[in-house]
């Protein structure tokens, strides 16, 4: 898997390699560009030295939010979103023995179980987890039972909804368009 969502070499990478890394920039995709969410994880692992669940959980809560601070910064909301982190790595060290991956991984688990395992994370609700779970089935090789119906409409073939889609600066654009088309939409019917 060689996910390319953030433009930048390094922050890719590690969305391609550390599971937790891809996990926290889709909780960080909220109010911010998908771009700069997605950047997030490599900005953390920069600041505080790795990406890793219990090293996240047990980081000093104030020393975090300054890591979040810091210039560029991790998210227009430092204080909730880098508590939200932590929140989301006690979670993965206390649910998952520290293996994000697990969620996705362990029993060999169907699209429907992934989906249940990603709304109990904090931070997750059903868009964010039915996006992600996307995100696994389309460009990270997780292959459970029904992903797709456990996604939609986010799993759909050859659609450009979400950040499971983008694979280049063209289908960011496709993305991009997609969604200003739906709020469009949504301010016109309000």
């Amino acid at each position: 898997m060689a996910l390319t969502i953030t433009g930048d070499d390094a922050a890719d990478t590690l969305l391609s390699d550390n599971a937790l890394a891809l996990l926290i920039g889709m909780l960080l995709d909220q109010q911010i560009a998908m771009e700069t969410a997605f950047a997030g994880p490599e900005k953390i692992r920069e600041r505080i030295g790795s990406v890793d669940a219990a090293a996240i959980a047990s980081h000093d809560p104030e020393g975090f939010v300054e890591a979040f601070r810091q210039t560029p910064a991790v998210h227009r909301f430092p204080g909730s979103m880098a508590g939200r982190v932590q929140q989301l790595c006690q979670a993965i060290v206390d649910d998952w023995d520290g293996d994000a991956a697990q969620i996705w991984t362990h029993g060999h688990p169907s699209g429907a179980e992934v989906l249940k395992r990603l709304k109990a994370l904090p931070g997750f609700g059903d868009q964010k987890a039915r996006i992600f779970l996307a995100l696994l089935g389309k460009q990270c090789g997780f292959a459970g039972d029904g992903w797709r119906e456990a996604s939609a409409p986010y799993g759909e073939e050859g659609a450009f909804r979400s950040v499971a889609d983008i694979t280049s600066p063209e289908s960011l654009a496709k993305v991009r368009e997609h969604k200003r088309a739906v709020k469009a939409a949504a301010k016109a019917s309000a």
